[in-house]
């Protein structure tokens, strides 16, 4: 009898090994470096408050170890978020005094809605500026977070700082013509659902998007989200958990059909008219639990005759090139953002 109920268990851990195996081998390095600070299974084994915590002081690390190029120059204002309360922006830019007019980057950070901050992503960000000749201007987001904003603040948020940033463009000056969002994971999401927001109100013109393997669907439904389940790094179980930060009562409240009543704006992969939309490059790993549901945003928007450029990294993980970043892989990854927002930024 013993020997019959493990057998779901040694079922489960003979496929999470199985899954491993198909991991890029250095990517998979960085992750166990990882995993032996946080212990088997992740950032699963904690609170948030403990993941907010363990989140911030690494990041924190690594951008001691390996400060920002101090041709950077960067300075934060508060601005109107969400019902006029505010939030805190961070604007990046060459320390050059050139009085040319930029291409900027409205740049959202990670962290499945729930943790994440401007500093945090810091070392992602900062770059940006340096992605077009001449250099651009780069905004990041200090928008609030689940579960003690649910949504829709922290899209208004991120919408507000579009805006912001729209209005401001003189002063900062910023080409108007020339305006990217950009995000990675929730971040991601949210800059796809910016530009739905931007379409819908007839709001700041988008002339690119940039969804690094984006969260657009609460759903769960897809066989990726199913068969991610136990690699460490962020997992099915930290998904729904956070779509259930967001959405709060909403992500209980089905319709006569079963679906629940939840917003694009909210869950991009949920929008019925994704036509009119910028150009969009947009990248996942095979092993990442939102490959499938990116995969379909892609080919969604294609329809919709929105032009798509889109990579599916054989053995990429959610964040890999963020957990090795000296990896192949991650080079590869790296350099095809790069080559993308500098064509999509560059002067015409």
């Amino acid at each position: 009898m013993n020997n019959i109920a493990q057998q779901p268990h040694i079922a489960q851990d003979s496929a999470t090994r199985a899954l491993r195996a198909r991991i890029d081998p250095e990517v998979r390095t960085g992750l166990d470096a990882m995993l032996a600070v946080t212990g088997p299974g992740g950032f699963r084994n904690y609170t948030l408050s403990q993941r907010r915590t363990m989140y911030e002081d690494n990041n924190a690390a690594a951008l001691a170890a390996t400060p920002i190029d101090s041709s950077i120059a960067y300075s934060d204002e508060f601005i109107p978020g969400h019902l006029g309360e505010s939030i805190r922006v961070r604007t990046y830019r060459p320390v050059d005094e050139s009085s040319v007019f930029r291409p900027a980057i409205l740049y959202i950070h990670g962290g499945g809605l729930n943790h994440g901050s401007i500093e945090t992503d810091e070392r992602q960000a900062a770059p940006l500026t340096q992605i077009v000749t001449g250099g651009a201007v780069v905004v990041s987001v200090g928008y609030r977070l689940a579960p003690e904003h649910t949504h829709p603040t922290p899209v208004e948020d991120c919408f507000a700082a579009l805006v912001w940033l729209w209005n401001n463009a003189s002063r900062l000056g910023i080409d108007r013509e020339r305006i990217a969002v950009y995000g990675g994971s929730a971040g991601g999401g949210l800059a796809a659902a910016v530009a739905l927001m931007a379409r819908d109100r007839i709001g700041p013109p988008i002339a690119f998007q940039v969804l690094l393997y984006p969260m657009l669907d609460d759903r769960n439904a897809t066989p990726s989200s199913r068969e991610i389940v136990d690699i460490g790094i962020w997992d099915c179980d930290l998904n729904i958990e956070a779509w259930r930060y967001l959405l709060g009562e909403t992500s209980e409240t089905a319709t006569d059909t079963g679906e629940a009543q939840v917003s694009a704006y909210a869950a991009p992969a949920r929008a019925l008219d994704l036509s009119g939309l910028p150009p969009t490059y947009l990248d996942v790993g095979e092993l990442d639990l939102f490959r499938d549901e990116d995969i379909i945003f892609a080919n969604l928007l294609m329809a919709a005759g929105v032009p798509v450029e889109m990579h599916v990294y054989p053995g990429g993980i959610h964040a890999g090139e963020l957990l090795a970043p000296a990896a192949a892989l991650s080079t590869r990854i790296n350099g095809y953002r790069r080559d993308a927002l500098s064509r999509a930024l560059a002067q015409q």
